[in-house]
């Protein structure tokens, strides 16, 4: 018997140490699979079925090991658990002390120069002065500085914008309270510990050389462990960016009023510029209003106004720059706030210009409070090849969804890797038994509208039968909506609608009501772990395409068609189907769980391609008979009341 099927055995240390523990042979090959490639420094793709118990076998490697371990998740709640539960649990029962640090990015941490800049800020609103009060009586206590510890300021609060620093406003070793900086404190603690747990958006960001966190220490791993690996080509894509935004000029003119402060004339010499900046902002603003919500920058830059627009912005810009050269050396802060403004100009040059690399694509968004110009590549394997180039050390690529009907190829490509070990692991749940697939009959094509009213209809009589208890995955917020309205008036259970209050919120009502039907859209097809009765009908209504007219999606698209692929079956398709698998993960969360998966979309049938999703789907029973449906829930409660 090899040592982790010993320590992952029924007579083991976790078995002997953690209660509920149940060994399970997927879990002992993947550790053993994870240790080989730390040892050969080569790179692993593992799909561990939900259930396998991957967080652990990463673990085990990480904790028994000399090497240093750099673990990714795709969360920071994810980050949170892994590493002040799942961590602590392993090392305990291997009796092992934990050389191991968390460590975010710098917006996670309370800026104490920050802090002291916004308290002596008289323009405040009473909401922002009374959080700031909250915050400034957290800082005297906390042993982390981490706000994540502060739930009674908001995660969202515009407030932590003021307390806390990004790498353009950080001052680095010239702050007056560097010694006391905690993201200092988090960094030297990650640089000291052998297992160093991250996030995607930290990793990427340093990866990509934004140094947002902890560049220094990369070089010194032997191995990454990148668990929910499915999101990294597209977070990757969002890393590699280039972007300015309406809300990074305004801070620029704002930080530097802040900044004047104590410099005797600075005010009088930067406030007219920084209110040139502003109205500059202000008319851009207008001129993006009158444009679509989201497009490639190369179709509207004829537009007259955005052109002017754009044009008084830069020499907007540039003037403030110039004012800020003469007052640069009269103050450190100056100083930083005149390099992010040279930074600025430089990349609104960029984006400007028509002159772009043909690998990326200009496009430009709007919300209600801005508006944001980036330069997004079109492709990301080269540069996460150059990167992992740079480092010679193992990486271990881990999620329930990486293969599309089977084979790892398209997420192959996508990350650029060259001939990496795989591993398909299956869930250790007996979906047979546990779970039912159930696709109504005669749905029209869901382009239809009337599609939703009647995918709704359909599943009626599946809440009725299960008692509510239902997940219900939209493809659309206009579809979300229209769920939300219509549901009420024709089913007795509690409504829970995303965005109607936070996440955890919603989440932790669900698990506590009695019947309550949850609807999602987006985020919500994957990250969402309710275990148990609480959840027992999992209902999709689409088949999850990623929206048409997203410029960045339509560049993709444009560019693989013109080298000679098929956009729809070489990108769109598998895609989805990993999208697809992670809402049909939602349903079966532990061995003691039953439920019934419903998939509407006629598609699945009516078309080739959906075979590639049913074959990606566990091995679970299907049926088009709603009898099927209502006898599968009364065996569950004939059983409860027996």
């Amino acid at each position: 018997m090899s040592e982790y099927a010993d320590l992952l055995g029924a007579t083991g240390a976790l078995a002997a140490h953690i209660d509920g523990f149940v060994p399970r042979a997927a879990q002992q090959a993947m550790a053993e699979a994870v240790a080989d490639a730390v040892t050969a420094r080569a790179q692993l793709l593992v799909e561990a079925g939900t259930g396998t118990g991957k967080t652990f076998a990463y673990l085990l490697p990480a904790l028994r090991s000399e090497d240093r371990f750099i673990i990714s998740t795709g969360t920071k709640a994810l980050q949170d658990q892994l590493f002040k539960r799942d961590l602590p649990r392993v090392a305990r029962a291997l009796g092992v002390t934990p050389h191991a640090a968390l460590l975010k990015g710098r917006a996670n941490y309370l800026c104490l120069h920050r802090l002291d800049l916004a308290r002596a800020d008289g323009r405040l609103s009473p909401l922002e002065t009374q959080q700031l009060g909250l915050i400034q009586a957290w800082s005297a206590r906390t042993r982390s500085g981490d706000r994540a510890e502060l739930a009674a300021v908001p995660e969202d609060a515009p407030v932590w914008l003021r307390a806390t620093s990004t790498t353009e406003n950080c001052l680095g070793g010239e702050c007056p309270r560097f010694e006391d900086c905690w993201l200092v404190k988090a960094r030297r603690a990650a640089q000291e510990a052998r297992v160093v747990v991250v996030n995607h958006h930290l990793l990427l960001a340093d990866l990509a050389l934004k140094q947002d966190g902890f560049g220094e220490i990369l070089p010194g791993a032997a191995a990454f462990v990148i668990d929910e690996a499915h999101q990294l080509p597209e977070l990757a894509g969002q890393f590699f960016t280039e972007s300015l935004s309406h809300r990074q000029l305004a801070d620029l003119a704002q930080d530097a009023l802040a900044e004047c402060a104590g410099v005797s004339g600075a005010l009088p010499a930067l406030s007219p510029p920084a209110d040139a900046l502003q109205q500059s902002l202000r008319e851009a603003r207008l001129a993006f209003e009158r444009l679509p919500e989201r497009a490639a920058l190369d179709t509207h830059e004829g537009e007259p106004a955005l052109a002017v627009a754009l044009d008084t912005l830069a020499t907007a810009l540039r003037e403030f720059d110039a004012a800020l050269e003469t007052q640069a050396a009269r103050s450190k802060g100056l100083a930083a706030v005149y390099e992010r403004g040279q930074r600025a100009q430089a990349l609104l040059a960029r984006l400007c210009s028509q002159d772009a690399p043909a690998d990326a694509v200009r496009w430009y968004e709007r919300h209600p409070r801005g508006f944001a110009m980036h330069a997004t590549p079109l492709d990301v394997a080269a540069p996460l090849a150059a990167l992992r180039a740079r480092m010679p050390a193992a990486w271990i690529y881990t999620s329930a969804t990486l293969t599309v009907a089977g084979r790892f190829d398209h997420l192959v490509q996508r990350l650029g890797l060259r001939e990496p070990r795989t591993l398909r692991l299956d869930s250790p749940f007996d979906y047979a038994r546990q779970a039912l697939c159930y696709l109504p009959p005669g749905l029209p094509d869901p382009s239809g509208r009337e599609y939703t009213v009647r995918v709704l209809e359909a599943v009626l009589p599946v809440l009725a039968a299960s008692r509510g208890r239902a997940f219900l995955l939209f493809t659309s917020h206009r579809a979300l909506k229209l769920a939300a309205e219509w549901l009420p008036e024709r089913m007795p259970w509690p409504l829970l609608v995303q965005g109607s209050a936070p996440r955890h919120e919603l989440l932790q009502r669900f698990r506590g009501s009695a019947g309550g039907v949850l609807l999602g859209a987006a985020s919500f097809w994957e990250g969402v772990d309710v275990a148990g009765e609480a959840l027992s009908v999992v209902v999709m209504d689409k088949l999850p395409f990623e929206a048409p007219g997203d410029p960045v999606l339509e560049a993709r698209l444009s560019a693989l068609r013109d080298a000679g692929a098929n956009p729809f079956a070489d990108w769109q398709v598998p895609n989805a189907v990993i999208a697809f698998k992670q809402g049909a993960g939602r349903l079966i969360r532990s061995i003691e769980d039953r439920g019934v998966l419903v998939l509407c979309d006629p598609r699945l049938s009516a078309r080739g391609y959906g075979r590639q999703f049913l074959d990606s789907l566990p091995p679970l029973p299907r049926t088009r008979r709603i009898e099927d449906v209502q006898a599968f829930f009364a065996v569950a409660k004939d059983a409860a009341e027996a």
